[in-house]
């Protein structure tokens, strides 16, 4: 027998492999587990449910911080505020209206002209999948809007709250 022995034996060989499957079979179920998370956290940022909340947030934000604080009306399920279409502009000359039809929160909106008549307007869908819309105006210079959307196909529900400062005089 030589003294000086080159190599592993087959014992320490077998035991090295299962040391490293059982490292590789950790490291593939923690990453199965994050891809999955993953997954799941995409599905819920990028949902119908959530899309739409984004676009009735902006839409109202939009409209509300250009609106003038004392041309401006609020029932709970409708809100019309009048606005100025720029610095130029000598009185309020266009106009919003968001109001609830059947499950889609509508955006009606046009020209005011010197008389206060409505001339041109178009109608736009700001969010699909409404259950509820409800404006507010308690105190101040804020309107507030409270919008429940629910996909029951896809089992997504949100209700999203805005509030917007009226900045013009």
């Amino acid at each position: 027998m030589n003294k000086f022995r080159r190599g592993f034996t087959l014992t320490e060989l077998a035991v090295t492999a299962v040391i490293a499957l059982i490292v590789i079979l950790a490291i593939g179920v923690t990453l199965a587990g994050s891809i999955q998370g993953w997954q799941t956290a995409y599905g819920r940022a990028y949902s119908d449910v959530a899309v739409e909340s984004y676009s009735a947030t902006r839409a109202f934000d939009g409209v509300i911080r250009k609106a003038v604080r004392q041309a401006f009306s609020v029932s709970d399920s409708e809100l019309t505020v009048k606005y100025y279409s720029s610095y130029l502009s000598t009185f309020p000359d266009r106009y919003a209206h968001f109001y609830l039809a059947g499950r889609e929160l509508m955006l009606e909106h046009g020209n005011i002209d010197a008389s206060g008549n409505k001339t041109e307007s178009g109608t736009a869908i700001v969010c699909s999948n409404v259950d509820s819309c409800v404006f507010k105006h308690d105190v101040g210079r804020s309107i507030e809007m409270i919008v429940t959307l629910n996909d029951p196909q896809k089992g997504q529900s949100a209700t999203i709250v805005s509030s917007a400062v009226l900045h013009n005089p």
